[in-house]
């Protein structure tokens, strides 16, 4: 028997909120750079960090979240981060350098509480409506971060950098108050029923020990990967081809929104094997072909929109396939959460290592080798996708 937790009746909302506050601080930065370069100073060789920083932080952080999130349960470990979040968000106010590397840092610990517990509380609190729990998160976190670079630099056009921030970071606030009613429903491993340990005991050794969750890590980490290196580098590998900055981004905007039907898609067809199994082909279709066409056109907006809506929708998919993974292939919200940490902690040092990369081999050998090396590592995540779904449990 599946044993739902009782929940608060704004847990949805919570997560909603919860899964905005894990895109929008981080997104909004580009679109703040130029303001940034002029208000603070800042040296455009250290720009790059404001996004690297949280990634590099969801690597270090991600295990320990889902150690915390055991220990004194998923609710109030959230909670907690989400404080760390709009501490960091509004220390970045303060027209001081240091102070916005310091708040990026709190900000990216903060973020990451979300990223490793909402898929736990999904699958505790939601066991029979996970493909719709999930949509709502994967929706909000996508559309968010599809939009967070394009508003803050409209908001910043007119109005100040300090005032800019403060007003985007206002999110964080709200989201610590519609989070307070679910302390009531905090859970803990230690402190579980007699029949919630019956129905979701804790029999399996740890994550890290099985094959079948590195492979997982590995999808996630691919996927990651991949979408921030394209997301870095395609506007220079477009404007390499002709096109204008302005084209350019456009084009990887288009990429983004592309992704969006996605996060329904996916959850909605992870009911049926078929459906898993032809998400998996999106993912491998998208990324390959679309990386190849973008590889082989020229200057023609069409065909480039094209590949990059191919690109988005491979991109959306992985992205949601692997939170259904984390849910799929455990057995309780503990251990979705352990896999959770597991996956993004390997997958967001991968993240923030790929655009790096890419970068020095682009500069080194051009970018069509770079494009080839993207399909490979392509054709590596679909094949991972296969074998999770021929499992039905990491600790098959």
């Amino acid at each position: 028997m599946t044993m739902t937790h009782q929940h608060s009746r704004y847990l949805t909302l919570g997560m909603i909120l919860a899964a905005t506050n894990m895109r929008l601080p981080i997104t909004m930065m580009p679109g703040l750079i130029s303001s940034l370069k002029r208000t603070l100073g800042l040296p455009s060789s250290m720009a790059g960090l404001l996004t690297t920083i949280p990634l590099l932080t969801f690597a270090v952080m991600s295990p320990l979240i889902a150690h915390w999130g055991r220990r004194f349960g998923n609710e109030l470990t959230i909670y907690v981060m989400l404080i760390f979040l709009a501490l960091g968000s509004y220390l970045r106010v303060i027209p001081t350098i240091a102070a916005l590397f310091i708040g990026t840092l709190l900000v990216g610990i903060g973020a990451d509480g979300g990223n490793v517990l909402i898929p736990a509380i999904i699958k505790d609190n939601f066991p029979t409506k996970i493909p719709v729990a999930t949509s709502q998160y994967t929706l909000s976190m996508l559309l968010v971060g599809s939009l967070g670079t394009g508003v803050s630099g409209v908001l910043a056009a007119h109005w100040s950098l300090p005032a800019t921030m403060a007003v985007l970071s206002a999110i964080g606030l709200i989201n610590l108050v519609v989070w307070l009613p679910n302390l009531k429903y905090n859970h803990r491993e230690s402190v579980a029923t007699n029949d919630e340990q019956d129905s979701t005991a804790v029999t399996h050794g740890s994550v890290w020990g099985r094959p079948l969750a590195w492979v997982v890590t590995a999808f996630f980490g691919l996927q990651a990967l991949v979408y921030y290196s394209l997301l870095t580098w395609l506007p220079t590998v477009f404007t390499a081809h002709g096109f204008s900055t302005i084209v350019a981004g456009n084009l990887v905007t288009i990429m983004q929104l592309s992704a969006l039907p996605m996060s329904f898609i996916v959850p909605a067809s992870s009911g049926k094997r078929r459906g898993v199994l032809a998400m998996i082909w999106v993912v491998g279709v998208g990324f390959i072909a679309g990386i190849g066409g973008i590889l082989m056109s020229g200057t023609s907006f069409g065909w480039s929109a094209l590949w990059c809506i191919l690109l988005g929708l491979g991109s959306g998919a992985a992205f949601s396939l692997a939170v259904v993974f984390f849910t799929q292939k455990t057995t309780n919200g503990f251990e979705t959460a352990d896999l959770s940490g597991m996956a993004q902690s390997a997958g967001y040092l991968l993240a923030a290592v790929g655009p790096v990369l890419f970068g020095w081999l682009g500069g080194q050998l051009g970018w069509a080798p770079v494009l080839w090396l993207a399909i490979g590592f392509s054709a590596l995540l679909a094949l991972a996708g296969s074998i999770i779904f021929r499992h039905d449990s990491i600790y098959d």
